[in-house]
């Protein structure tokens, strides 16, 4: 069986602060990179310091065309809250993917969506910003993947300061 890959792509976020969130969310569920494009990011990362332990784990990519990233095997699923597109609830990850999610301020490309294999949403009241739908997302693919959970998780993962026990 071959190892599952997921990767997401952000089209030019704008805030350092909500990519933290997305590396951080890509560092809790295993995704193996972030990629991004458009200049706002970089240019604001630049003045702001709280991504930088977090870049260190998970690679950060600025690219030209997200588009590119889709290889053979690889679904591109785009992300967005938009008529036609599938609830997150009845969505079947797929094995391979590249999930696109637009920016806090707009839509995706249309191109983007034309070029996507699934187009899902994440059903709300209201929207979502983009670390917290980012968050969803692969919590979802984590939990609908996952044949089990390992309670030594709760072990590495939690903070120094947690000595909580369930009694």
């Amino acid at each position: 069986m071959s190892k599952s890959y997921s990767a997401i792509g952000l089209v030019n976020p704008k805030s350092p602060t909500n990519v933290g969130g997305v590396l951080r969310a890509a560092g809790c569920y295993g995704a193996q990179a972030v990629y991004f494009n458009g200049n706002r990011y970089a240019k604001a990362a630049k003045y702001h310091t709280d991504t930088k332990n977090i870049a260190d784990h998970i690679p950060i990519q600025q690219v030209d065309d997200l588009i590119s990233l889709k290889i053979s095997g690889r679904a591109l699923v785009c992300v967005e809250l938009v008529e036609g597109a599938t609830p997150l609830p009845e969505f079947q990850h797929p094995e391979d993917a590249l999930y696109i999610f637009g920016p806090e301020d707009g839509s995706l490309p249309q191109s983007i969506v034309d070029a996507a294999d699934a187009v899902v949403y994440v059903p709300t009241t209201g929207c979502m910003n983009l670390a917290a739908t980012v968050n969803v997302l692969l919590y979802d693919r984590m939990a609908k993947r996952a044949t089990s959970f390992d309670a030594t998780q709760v072990l590495s993962s939690r903070d120094t300061n947690n000595r909580l026990i369930v009694g």
